[in-house]
C-alpha cells in the first residue's frame, strides 16, 4: 500500500477532526460526571462520520477505482539465478 493516498483527502481529515473533537468533549464530560455532555460529545463523534460521508459523496474523498483490483501491482524485482553446482 506504499504510495497510496488512503485517508489523505479533505473528507477524511474533516471527518476525523470532528470525531476527535467529539471524543475530547465526551471524555471531558465523562470525567466531570455529566451524562448529557458525554452523550453530546458522542453525537459530535457520529456527526464527524456523517460529514465525512457527505463530503466523500460530494467528490472530496478518495476516488473509487474501477476493476477487480483495488491496488496496482508492480513488476517483481529481478531474481538471481541459482549458481551452478560445482563438481
Amino acid at each position: 500500500m506504499a504510495g497510496s493516498s488512503h485517508g489523505h483527502t479533505p473528507a477524511a481529515w474533516t471527518g476525523v477532526t470532528i470525531a476527535f473533537i467529539g471524543f475530547c468533549v465526551a471524555g471531558a464530560f465523562m470525567v466531570m460526571a455529566q451524562p448529557v455532555g458525554f452523550w453530546a460529545g458522542m453525537a459530535i463523534v457520529l456527526l464527524g462520520g456523517v460529514v465525512g460521508m457527505i463530503m466523500r459523496s460530494m467528490g472530496l474523498g478518495q476516488p473509487k477505482q474501477s476493476g477487480a483490483l483495488a491496488y496496482t501491482t508492480t513488476a517483481p524485482a529481478a531474481t538471481r539465478e541459482p549458481a551452478a553446482a560445482e563438481s
